[in-house]
């Protein structure tokens, strides 16, 4: 399972020209699965992002977590996650999951997330042609692969 958990400001998604969801100050988290990611990879990657210190105190040092300072988390899926791009010019995505894997992956990670949090969380829709709207703030992006624990 990869993720790009990025600091923003703020964050929408857009449906079909309808908002879907908005978030302010907090995360946005978009989330890749593949066919290998289990239970753990959900809960080992959602107690680390929702205590990921990287929120300023008061002294302008990435000391606080998003759960410290009460912000919104947004998770949104994104199979290109696992574009592989080792041959030619067109991206390959044969590790990402199919849908009937990865939906309920994806639903168990946001309900993950809610928990790590103790609120809900903001949600893009599987398989949708999203727009996503957001203020990077920092910028600060972090990539974690749950294959990758280093």
């Amino acid at each position: 399972m990869r993720t790009v958990t990025q600091r923003v400001q703020y964050a929408s998604v857009t449906i079909d020209g309808q908002l879907k969801s908005k978030i302010g100050k907090g995360l946005l988290v978009l989330v890749g699965i593949e066919d290998r990611d289990t239970q753990e990879d959900i809960e080992w990657l959602c107690k680390k992002i929702a205590n990921l210190r990287i929120f300023d105190d008061e002294n302008g040092v990435m000391n606080h977590s998003v759960t410290e300072i009460q912000g919104e988390v947004m998770v949104v899926s994104q199979f290109t996650l696992h574009a592989s791009t080792k041959k030619g010019n067109r991206p390959s995505y044969i590790h990402a999951s199919k849908p009937d894997f990865a939906i309920p992956m994806y639903e168990a990670f946001c309900a993950e997330m809610g928990i790590q949090l103790g609120k809900e969380v903001a949600t893009g829709t599987f398989g949708a042609d999203m727009k996503i709207e957001l203020l990077n703030d920092g910028p600060v992006t972090i990539l974690i692969d749950s294959q990758n624990k280093e």
